[in-house]
């Protein structure tokens, strides 16, 4: 029988990083543990314990049953015009000891999360999933894709329009291990975040260890580089990549992977342009590529690359329902009666009433008026960047609608003018 869980404060650094390596079996890296955990902050990392952990029936006292952390960082709702940045957590780290499986570990460890973003004024939390069927039965909902679009070298980057602000952008390359790039790379993202419909941006710690190289990970390949995209002198994007070198009877095959690309458009062009021309190269593959991304329109579709994948990027939970969805902004009025279900933060459930006016700005409260539509918290998740389609998740029977129309009606003024954009991993 399962003991009982308590979730709390990790005060054994040590013991938290031993959990994070058993659950994900990378390679160890030889720096301190506080190194590694340098952009968590120390308040920020949780740890699960029962009375089995606490000696009992030979648990390991070197491990936790489970581990979660949380970075605090800003995601780009949408907003009257511009996107606006909204206080989220960034749920990350989280791992269950292979020993305490199916014990309720997680369960309580998100409950424990839901609880504390509530008490500590975050009505969002972010997550990469690992494995999204875990997620999804916890409230989060997949809010934005992303693609891994492969060019071949030389592919023609068109985009006509663009090229005279192109070419006043110039390029400078570096490594992550210059003076200051961490600053540089922060401040870059923030400038494109600006702009960019469901961005993530973190604090600087996030970017220190983003630019942190360790020599375990260079094996094979040269140290990680990054390209600024400068217009009058200011960074306004940034290509984040390493080379990997190849030779096939006696011919180069070198590969480009490029981990991040991000900045305003003119610069990612200005980025791409001289990425697909590097020598002794025959492929770029850019990761983290969103659904509306220009890229795809500048090599005229998916066609124009040599492959293209799609992968899920950032999944979204509201853990305070109305806090969260008066803090975007809507395209039309609406006025609908939603229904929540809501079982790990049971303040969110029951009836709730969506009134959106001329505006753009929403009013939600509790209300004893039946129920329109009828839904699970993860949908409205999903639906918060205005990427996943309420009208289509009713038809998948996914959503209940109680009303005709009520499902497209509450669609129409969540719905973007493109779809987020895929968030950076954390």
């Amino acid at each position: 029988m399962s003991s009982p869980i308590r979730v709390g404060i990790a005060d054994d650094a040590q013991r938290y990083l031993a959990t994070d390596r058993l659950v994900w079996f990378e390679e160890h890296l030889a720096a301190p543990a506080e190194d590694l955990l340098a952009s968590m902050p120390v308040d920020q990392r949780f740890a699960a314990l029962t009375e089995a952990a606490d000696g009992a029936d030979g648990a390991d006292p070197a491990t936790y049953p489970g581990i979660y952390g949380v970075r605090p960082m800003t995601l780009s709702v949408p907003g009257r015009g511009l996107p606006r940045a909204l206080e989220v957590a960034g749920l990350t780290w989280v791992g269950v000891h292979p020993d305490h499986r199916r014990r309720g570990v997680l369960t309580a460890m998100l409950r424990d999360h839901f609880e504390r973003c509530r008490a500590q004024g975050w009505s969002v939390s972010a997550l990469h999933a690992s494995e999204p069927a875990i997620y999804g039965r916890h409230g989060y909902g997949l809010a934005s894709h992303e693609l891994t679009v492969t060019l071949g070298r030389g592919t023609d980057v068109a985009a006509p329009h663009l090229d005279a602000t192109a070419a006043r952008i110039g390029t400078r390359w570096g490594t992550l291990a210059d003076a200051g790039v961490a600053d540089r790379l922060q401040a870059s993202e923030q400038r494109a975040a600006a702009g960019v419909l469901g961005a993530i941006v973190g604090d600087l710690s996030f970017y220190a260890i983003i630019a942190r190289e360790f020599p375990e990970l260079q094996r094979g390949r040269e140290p990680r580089r990054v390209m600024f995209a400068v217009q009058d002198g200011v960074d306004v994007g940034h290509a984040i990549f390493h080379r990997t070198q190849r030779w096939e009877h006696g011919r180069p095959g070198g590969k480009v992977l490029v981990r991040r690309l991000a900045g305003t458009p003119a610069a990612r062009l200005a980025l791409v342009r001289r990425l697909v021309d590097l020598d002794l190269t025959t492929s770029v593959q850019v990761d983290g590529v969103g659904l509306d991304d220009e890229l795809l329109h500048w090599v005229r579709g998916p066609r124009g690359a040599s492959e293209v994948e799609i992968f899920d990027s950032l999944w979204v939970r509201l853990v305070d329902v109305p806090r969260a969805l008066a803090a975007r902004s809507y395209a039309a009025p609406c006025d609908v009666v939603v229904e929540v279900d809501d079982e790990a933060a049971p303040w969110n459930t029951g009836c709730w009433r969506v009134a959106v006016d001329d505006r753009g700005t929403a009013e939600v409260t509790r209300c004893d008026r039946s129920a329109e539509l009828r839904l699970p918290v993860r949908a409205l998740g999903a639906a918060y960047l205005g990427g996943g389609n309420l009208a289509t998740m009713q038809r998948a029977g996914l959503v209940e609608e109680l009303r005709n129309g009520a499902a497209v009606e509450l669609w129409r003024t969540m719905r973007t003018d493109s779809a987020p954009a895929a968030a950076i991993g954390f």
